[in-house]
């Protein structure tokens, strides 16, 4: 649609837009702080007066529209609303860093100039992986948290606003906001702004499913309302009869929450046990909010019955991100499942803004040092950086989603831990020293191994020897990411000693082979090897895991070797490459695969993470070792391969050309009914092209269920026969899984 607006209208609307920020703000403006933000108002138009957005609207409108998130759904002050509306002008205008400084002073200017470096980290096409810009962009953390908080207000629009870009660079950005933005997100706190970045992210990754979700929810709309009204009116005569002062809100819970219990659970949309979630945000009626709640949960469960594995209690011990709340799973009407969140109006603020209501509620020198101490809780995952950026990444995020245990150390203080945290990391979590010369633990007065899984309320007492020292086992039960870190630190200095005096075999083996020692040789081993760097073959040679005659043999396989198209193509190497064998026009029959925007036919193995077949939406991963690998776009990997291999991920399409079968498994279930198996199997049989490798199904108490391998030419035949299956009588279930 054509962007058809005159200048006056526009200016209009940005005039519009700039007075529904000033309303819309969360902490209240001084006269000082509208000075400053209308000061970079003016700023921010000017300097971006002459750019557009692909929609064709101005630039302005962006810097606005961050302005607001960061004002209004995460709470910040003026100097940050400041800060987004100029997070451009450095990037993309004339103004410098030192403008900013000298016009603003030096916070907002190095926020600015923190913002910008991340801008400039997501435009660099050479990197040599994405997971190296996210490990940049997290030590920004260091500077000054606010970075973030803006980068992620930024994101949010940016995904709101994504409609207008090309396919593959939906995907990216979709893929990059899955794997580190909503994590990031959840981490700080902002608890809405991370479910709307798991929908967008969703809508782009998977629109099938998105879409799919989206119709089923505005299909039983009027239904859901009317169950909530329900369930609502029941808690509402007992609330009233003690005089609460509260509000209810009723909701489905996130299209990507119920999408990720269809997938973990192998179910369908309405099979997803507590797609329903209420709120009830209390106005206290004393100083101690918490008892409250606790009153409110009684009466809860006084009308509906609980399931005791779904209390969760965050008043008693808050999550390390400030949130406060008491979840409960209740059966409600029709016996359906529903979670229950009881909040006080402060909770509530905490758990919607995150850092900025955390800290309202703070007073005095705790209230102005209250960014630092947040600051300091995030910094502990970024202190080491000798690891390579995609262990740093994993390791950061080990800490974002992880669910928390609350343990004493043995004078009775409370520590929080992730869930399924060793006593190693426990040890960790008091200090590094006691961590490294950890030998044992003791918990609730019993010896225990290192590698004991810690439960909430445990008492641990650590026993430590200044003889002892760490081993690369420890990685195999700690979970903690600075547990992790802090070992292979310690290792790491054990095995460069290692890796330096099998550097020294190696030289010496290869000048007895008659092989130049060289960049191009080390890379070549560490191919063949199947290793990831010459620091893990130097290693192996210093400690004897390769001998002669490993290194005899890939002489011998070196002198036969051919050139191969993969590292060619990883090399960037100017040697012109062969000319395929003509692509086929493309038809409905999808049974062989092209890659690229040549469309070349290339050789490939299917990934057996998600098993493709023809017909299957799919992209191809250029791997070290093994060629290219074809994913399903929906793959559980794709987000992280999306992320952090942008560089690598290859575009593939299915054409017509010679044929060829696809393994795929269908998971069947239903009523044990006489004769069903024999029904599907003839309906199988009877089409052409279809072939069964193997079935394993088993009945039960009137029930069955079980798994068909097929072998198939492609995904139209397999939807195909499916729909046909369905049609039995007694089939309750038929869907395509990825494994047996």
């Amino acid at each position: 649609m054509e962007y058809t607006v005159t200048v006056e209208e526009e200016n209009k609307e940005i005039a519009h837009r700039y007075k529904d920020l000033l309303k819309g703000t969360y902490e209240i403006l001084s006269k000082e702080d509208k000075e400053l933000i209308r000061k970079a108002f003016d700023i921010a138009v000017e300097a971006h007066s002459s750019q557009r957005r692909k929609t064709g609207e101005p630039y302005i409108y962006h810097p606005i529209a961050v302005a607001k998130i960061v004002a209004k759904e995460i709470g910040l002050g003026a100097v940050s609303i400041a800060a987004a509306l100029l997070h451009d002008v450095v990037e993309d205008t004339k103004y410098t860093v030192e403008d900013i400084e000298e016009l603003f002073g030096t916070t907002i200017a190095r926020i600015v100039l923190g913002l910008t470096k991340i801008s400039r980290l997501n435009k660099e096409q050479d990197a040599s992986i994405q997971a190296e810009n996210f490990r940049k962009m997290l030590l920004t953390l260091h500077d000054d948290v606010r970075v973030i908080l803006i980068k992620i207000a930024d994101r949010l629009h940016n995904m709101q606003t994504m409609d207008a870009m090309p396919s593959d660079k939906q995907l990216k950005i979709a893929s990059e906001t899955l794997y580190i933005y909503a994590p990031l997100a959840h981490r700080l706190g902002l608890y809405n702004i991370k479910a709307e970045l798991e929908d967008l992210g969703l809508k782009y990754t998977e629109p099938e499913v998105f879409e799919e979700i989206i119709d089923k929810i505005k299909e039983s709309k009027e239904d859901q309302k009317n169950y909530l009204e329900r369930f609502t009116n029941t808690i509402k005569s007992g609330l009233d009869k003690e005089n609460f002062s509260y509000e209810i809100k009723g909701r489905f819970k996130s299209i990507y929450s119920i999408r990720r219990k269809m997938r973990n659970q192998n179910v369908t949309f309405e099979e997803v046990y507590d797609k329903y979630a209420i709120r009830i945000i209390y106005y206290p009626s004393s100083n101690d909010d918490k008892f409250d709640a606790w009153k409110i949960y009684t009466i809860v469960t006084d009308y509906f019955k609980p399931n005791p594995a779904r209390l969760r209690d965050w008043i008693s011990q808050p999550k390390s991100t400030g949130y406060e709340a008491l979840h409960i799973t209740v059966v409600g009407p029709d016996a359906e499942w529903v979670e229950v969140q009881i909040r006080s109006e402060r909770m509530n603020e905490i758990a919607e803004k995150g850092y900025a209501a955390h800290f309202k509620y703070k007073q005095g020198d705790e209230k102005e040092s209250g960014l630092e101490n947040w600051l300091n809780k995030l910094k502990e995952t970024l202190e080491n950086q000798s690891l390579n950026a995609v262990d740093f990444v994993e390791d950061f995020k080990l800490n974002l989603y992880s669910k928390e245990i609350y343990v004493f150390t043995p004078k009775g203080e409370l520590k929080s831990l992730p869930k399924d945290a060793s006593a190693l990391d426990f040890a960790f979590s008091i200090h590094t020293d006691v961590g490294l010369k950890c030998r044992g633990a003791k918990v609730n007065g019993k010896l225990v191994p290192l590698s004991h899984t810690l439960k909430s309320g445990d008492q641990i007492e650590v026993i430590t020897s200044a003889a002892n020292k760490p081993n690369s086992r420890w990685l195999d039960f700690v979970i903690t990411a600075r547990a992790k870190t802090k070992i292979r630190v310690a290792l790491k200095d054990d095995e460069k000693q290692v890796a330096e005096e099998g550097k020294a075999v190696l030289m010496r083996k290869l000048r007895h082979l008659k092989i130049t020692f060289n960049d191009l040789v080390v890379n070549e081993l560490v191919s063949y090897f199947k290793l990831r760097t010459s620091f893990d073959l130097f290693y192996r040679l210093g400690n004897g895991a390769i001998d002669n005659t490993q290194l005899k043999a890939f002489v011998a396989q070196r002198n036969g070797a051919f050139v191969n198209f993969f590292k060619s193509k990883l090399r960037r190497s100017s040697t012109p490459k062969e000319i395929p064998e003509t692509v086929d026009e493309v038809t409905h029959k999808y049974d062989a695969l092209v890659f690229g925007k040549e469309e070349e036919k290339l050789d490939y193995k299917l990934s057996k993470c998600c098993n493709p077949i023809a017909g299957d939406k799919v992209f191809g991963f250029v791997t070290i070792n093994d060629g290219i690998k074809v994913h399903k776009k929906n793959c559980p990997n794709s987000i992280s391969l999306q992320s952090n291999y942008a560089y690598r991920i290859m575009l593939a399409k299915w054409i017509d050309s010679t044929k060829q079968d696809f393994k795929a498994i269908l998971h069947i279930a239903g009523i044990d009914n006489k004769g069903i198996v024999n029904n599907v199997t003839r309906i199988i049989s009877n089409n052409l092209g279809v072939f069964i490798n193997s079935i394993n199904i088993a009945a039960d108490e009137g029930f069955f269920d079980g798994k068909i391998s097929l072998s198939v030419k492609n995904a139209s035949q397999l939807n195909k026969l499916i729909k046909k299956i369905q049609k039995v009588e007694g089939v309750k279930k038929i869907e395509r899984v990825n494994s047996l």
